[in-house]
């Protein structure tokens, strides 16, 4: 939670619920290239819009030219593609349609689940520059929206904000000389909580295989070399310094065990199995409840 007479500027974006609140209100100009930024990103890299840059690329082959912070993404995301030995790919977006999970929000399977194409044999995406061989359908969202939280925070400190917590309905980031306590939702019960955390100028990511469900055993959190939901493991939290790297751990942790991650990333993490185990690294700086 915010601190107690902080201004909360409210609004949505990429489908989503956004809060940022700082101790004195936004002014109009910072409002405005806040929303600007959501946009902006919301027209590159929606699957749901039709006029959106990737959309190219689900309806024919070719070529784009993406903005300086694909660099970043795209180096997340081929670190995690290879730890994961593929199950977490850009690509999964074909599988999440073929599940009922496209732009329509048809919400109802096409056919039984099929892996998207490997990355390797379609793709290339180096940097900002990114050219398919075949249509594919791209989907960023399991480390998109914590860049987009990076970003929102990049345009407050670059206005003199340095106090503010940012919250994209779950995916955070604090910048400030006070800690908040976040509580950390129970993934089978939104209105309870499983424990607290404190956090302390770094992001704090979750994702919940609970968050997205549109029918028996089906979510948005596939493997991708099955395109089938995961449910070994129902929630995981991650706290790293930036949110696009939290963002991405977090789903990561659905697919593969913290040890190989926590070779090549700083972060600290609390995952529950499907059975109710909760599992938590030394640096999760937490308190579940019994």
């Amino acid at each position: 939670m915010p601190h107690p007479g902080w201004s909360t500027f409210r609004f949505e974006g990429i489908g989503t619920q956004w809060e940022i609140s700082t101790p004195a209100g936004l002014v109009a100009a910072v409002r405005r290239e806040l929303l600007e930024v959501v946009a902006a990103y919301d027209t590159t890299w929606s699957r749901f819009r039709t006029d959106s840059l990737v959309s190219g690329l689900s309806r024919s082959a070719g070529k784009i030219t993406l903005p300086g912070h694909a660099v970043r993404l795209q180096e997340v995301y081929s670190t995690l593609y290879r730890l994961s030995g593929g199950a977490m790919t850009p690509l999964i977006g074909s599988s999440l349609e073929r599940l009922g999970y496209d732009a329509t929000y048809a919400l109802k399977p096409s056919g039984s689940p099929l892996p998207p194409p490997r990355w390797e044999d379609v793709l290339d995406w180096a940097g900002t520059e990114m050219s398919a061989k075949e249509p594919v359908v791209l989907d960023t969202g399991a480390a998109g929206k914590g860049q987009l939280v990076d970003l929102l925070g990049g345009v407050l400190r670059e206005a003199g904000y340095a106090d503010f917590l940012l919250d994209g309905s779950g995916d955070m980031l604090h910048s400030g000389n006070q800690p908040v306590t976040v509580a950390l939702e129970h993934p089978y019960n939104p209105r309870q909580a499983i424990g607290t955390v404190e956090l302390h100028n770094s992001a704090l990511c979750a994702s919940a295989s609970n968050r997205r469900v549109w029918g028996d055993g089906l979510h948005h959190v596939l493997d991708g070399t099955t395109g089938k939901p995961v449910h070994t493991t129902v929630a995981t939290w991650t706290m790293a310094e930036s949110a696009l790297v939290a963002d991405g751990l977090a789903t990561a942790l659905f697919m593969l065990e913290p040890a190989p991650l926590e070779k090549e990333f700083d972060f600290s993490w609390l995952t529950v199995s499907s059975s109710g185990a909760a599992a938590f690294s030394k640096g999760f700086e937490g308190r579940l409840f019994t």
